[in-house]
């Protein structure tokens, strides 16, 4: 059954260490690809993502193997050019390897990407990019061919700060002639990683964490060894469980240097939050309080990816709250599952939800629709009285390692169905 069930109702305590980073080691992976030598890359989450991410490394020729939580890339001899199937329509971050592939082949072709369905995500923005460094764009039916003879450094600005097209054009450009100026670059920590892996690798970028990124192309890549650091939005999501269900919760190698909007906002509902070298403690308010207005922000602001565990959370907190999605048009799929449990929330246009918080949720069967909305819903449950159904488990796997170990670390009735 690809469900998971969830006796909730009780507080949390204990601790769990938080896992790798998704959003992060997905595009390291893609990088790989420039290096023709072997990379090892640690603390790699063991997550369907990562799976066919790695599949399609293996089906472009390179050799990968997997010991425990170490990946191992030995990209020397790739030898095809062409990606398809459900690797590549069942997730968006596959699209990180066009730069690579077109670095290294130059032409590769390829299915749209797909995944989770909280947005349009077009992805003109890499094309767009793409083009003015010397790429050619053939679209057809399903899929696209790219081709180069050689990519060219340029001066790019991105009309949106967008991740994923940030991270096609560091790819392109550490690779290409001459030097690129970006310009509007997405600033997440993912970002700074992929930055901090390339140049370790032997690429020269300038101004990495800030919104214009420099890279002097053309320098050869050898291969390194790199941890991959903890995730932040799988920390965010049991801090919001111990918010929604109260207790006191440690979470070990929790990134809080990457959390300070997340982190604000729990002090915000009234919880005790402290910080140690280790990880973070966080003691919930009993009586949890409303957030009169927050809205999603590009990084350092708070994260859309959490914002639908904030309004789980936000269903049972005192007072009226309003969270504004600012990032994706359509990620409120989890407001009638939550209202099905009992939550309160009116919708105000696509973008703005009202939640007036509940006394309590009570337990049911809920489907999830997506990633985060999913893990989303496994909060829910655990504050909700009485048993909680969440089906389509096989979302959370694309982002939680094992999400029903976790909440057993911290006291949870759960286990998969």
């Amino acid at each position: 059954m690809d469900a998971i069930q969830i006796r909730g109702g009780n507080a949390l305590f204990g601790e769990t260490k938080i896992q790798g980073s998704k959003n992060a080691v997905l595009p390291v992976m893609a990088a790989a690809l420039l290096i023709e030598d072997v990379c090892i890359i640690e603390n790699c989450p063991r997550i369907s993502d990562v799976h066919h991410m790695q599949q399609l490394l293996i089906e472009v020729g390179c050799k990968v193997s997997r010991t425990d939580q170490t990946l191992m890339i030995d990209a020397r001899n790739l030898s095809e050019d062409t990606m398809s199937g459900e690797n590549v329509t069942g997730m968006r971050s596959s699209i990180t390897l066009l730069s690579a592939m077109l670095a290294r082949m130059g032409e590769v072709t390829m299915a749209y990407p797909g995944g989770c369905v909280i947005g349009e995500r077009p992805i003109d923005l890499h094309l767009n990019a793409l083009r003015r460094m010397g790429v050619s764009i053939y679209e057809k039916e399903g899929c696209f061919t790219a081709r180069v003879k050689e990519l060219e450094g340029t001066v790019i600005r991105l009309p949106i700060s967008s991740v994923g097209a940030t991270e096609n054009v560091l790819l392109a450009a550490v690779m290409a002639k001459g030097v690129t100026v970006l310009q509007n670059a997405a600033m997440e920590p993912e970002i700074v990683t992929l930055c901090e892996f390339l140049r370790e690798a032997g690429a020269v970028i300038e101004g990495i964490g800030g919104s214009v990124l420099i890279i002097q192309g053309g320098h050869k890549l050898h291969g390194i060894r790199f941890r991959i650091p903890a995730d932040r939005i799988v920390a965010g999501t049991y801090l919001m469980s111990v918010l929604g269900a109260g207790g006191h919760i440690f979470l070990e190698d929790a990134p809080v240097a990457q959390m300070r909007s997340m982190l604000k906002a729990a002090e915000e509902m009234g919880a005790q939050v402290h910080i140690f070298r280790e990880g973070l403690n966080v003691i919930a308010d009993e009586n949890k309080r409303a957030i009169p207005y927050l809205k999603t922000e590009i990084y350092p602001g708070f994260p859309t990816d959490m914002q639908s565990p904030l309004m789980a959370v936000l269903s049972t907190a005192r007072g009226i709250s309003v969270i504004e999605e600012t990032i994706f048009e359509n990620r409120f799929h989890i407001v009638e599952q939550l209202k099905k449990m009992g939550a309160c929330i009116e919708m105000k246009g696509k973008r703005k939800a009202v939640i007036m918080g509940v006394d309590s949720l009570l337990g049911c069967e809920v489907t999830a629709q997506e990633l985060r909305g999913g893990a989303a819903l496994v909060i829910a449950g655990v504050m909700a009285l009485g048993e909680t159904v969440v089906n389509n488990r096989h979302f959370i796997e694309r982002g939680y390692e094992d999400i029903c170990r976790d909440y057993q670390n911290l006291g949870v009735s759960i286990c998969t169905g």
